[in-house]
């Protein structure tokens, strides 16, 4: 068997992230300009790769975020699975120093292993990390051996350590800027990775 390439990446900016805002799976926003362009750029420079399939969120900022290569031909296909951690009350709105701080206390405690601690209203880590359980599994099995997947900045660290089999305890090691690329290789047993918080393509 071939091993398999899974091209992993982050939306494009939008307008929540330029405002520091969490937008969580509640909130379906648009790229901003600056997102499109993104997204543009990104296509430009991987347009050659010989994706077999694309798979995104339901959340609208990751199809934008693959667009120009589902408008090219590829066939992609959306799983909820994939859509970003609930942040609960927070979604959508700009946070006081309060509520910024609790923001923290639960980041905080998710590093410290208390992955169960969520906001009001929201989804803990234990849960991201359940849900995309299937999702992970289809990476498994599926037959394509090179497909891109478009994500969140939450959804995508709690992949990355699950898919790695590290703790969610380390999801802070995995930076997240806006249409960054991770590549993971799939030997039929394990995923290891390959490229880290790549914007190269964001360069041109």
């Amino acid at each position: 068997m071939l091993n398999k390439l899974i091209y992993l990446i982050r939306h494009g900016e939008t307008d929540y992230n330029k405002l520091g805002i969490v937008q969580g799976c509640g909130i379906d926003s648009n790229l901003n300009q600056k997102g499109i362009n993104q997204a543009q750029s990104f296509y430009n420079y991987y347009k050659d790769i010989q994706f077999q399939k694309i798979y995104t969120s339901a959340l609208q900022r990751t199809q934008q975020s693959v667009l120009p290569f589902i408008e090219a031909g590829k066939p992609y296909q959306v799983f909820s699975q994939l859509n970003e951690i609930s942040w609960g009350v927070f979604e959508g709105k700009p946070q006081n120093e309060t509520e910024r701080k609790a923001y923290w206390d639960v980041v905080n405690a998710w590093k410290f292993g208390n992955f169960n601690a969520k906001i009001e209203e929201g989804e803990s880590a234990a849960e991201l990390q359940m849900r995309q359980q299937s999702f992970i599994q289809l990476l498994k099995v599926q037959k394509e051996n090179c497909v891109l997947v478009a994500t969140h900045g939450r959804a995508m660290k709690s992949l990355l350590c699950t898919m790695l089999e590290l703790p969610l305890s380390q999801m802070e090691s995995f930076e997240h800027s806006n249409l960054c690329l991770y590549i993971l290789e799939f030997n039929g047993h394990t995923f290891e990775l390959i490229t880290k918080n790549d914007t190269r393509h964001l360069m041109q």
